[in-house]
């Protein structure tokens, strides 16, 4: 029996990305769904349950952070941001509510489809329950798993780098043994730089 396509909600308020994005995902054989805000994200979500959804981070009403807080809550429906900000209070959130990953625009619809695949591949291995909101100031609550923070800086060096997947969670690898540091810890690094960048006026 063939599998299904695995199918992605896009979402983005900016139409020439999103039908860029739609367009190649739908080349590289998925199932597209396609809103420009996040009300009707929220529609889509509760009506076809995708597996993943690919949200802009910055929209007008209702943000991709906010659609991300839904679809925890509320589905198993997993979650990857697209933005050109680097932001690192919303990255740290964005983290906490269990984001697969962070793609910084302009963005090769190429890095976005190993991406993808790799985020529909740790979805496998989680259950397929909501995932509970962390709770706010709580001793108790176990840290986020520190493979996300990893998969930010994997998603940082394939844009940069234009590397696949593969080749840029190997670049990470390679880097912390060189170093002698912990891939955790220099992939928190990493992505602290990369926001420190990006927060330069230009």
């Amino acid at each position: 029996m063939s599998e299904a396509k695995p199918q992605i909600l896009v979402v983005d308020d900016d139409r020439l990305v999103l039908a860029t994005v739609s367009a190649g995902l739908k080349q590289a054989d998925f199932d597209v769904l396609e809103a420009d805000n996040g009300d009707d994200a929220i529609l889509l979500a509760r009506k076809h349950r995708p597996a993943l959804a690919i949200l802009d981070m910055r929209m007008q009403g209702k943000s991709g952070m906010d659609v991300a807080r839904y679809l925890a809550a509320n589905t198993h429906t997993g979650f990857m941001f697209l933005s050109a900000f680097g932001d690192a209070d919303i990255i740290e959130e964005a983290t906490k509510l269990g984001a697969l990953g962070y793609l910084v625009k302009p963005i090769d619809v190429k890095q976005i489809v190993p991406a993808v695949r790799a985020a529909l591949a740790r979805l496998r291995q989680q259950p397929a329950v909501p995932r509970p909101l962390p709770p706010r100031a709580s001793t108790s609550a176990p840290p986020p798993p520190p493979a996300r923070e990893q998969y930010v800086a994997i998603g940082i060096l394939m844009e940069r780098l234009r590397l696949d997947y593969d080749r840029a969670a190997e670049a990470l690898q390679a880097q912390a043994r060189a170093e002698g540091r912990a891939v955790d810890e220099l992939a928190a690094s990493m992505v602290e730089a990369a926001n420190r960048l990006n927060s330069v006026p230009r």
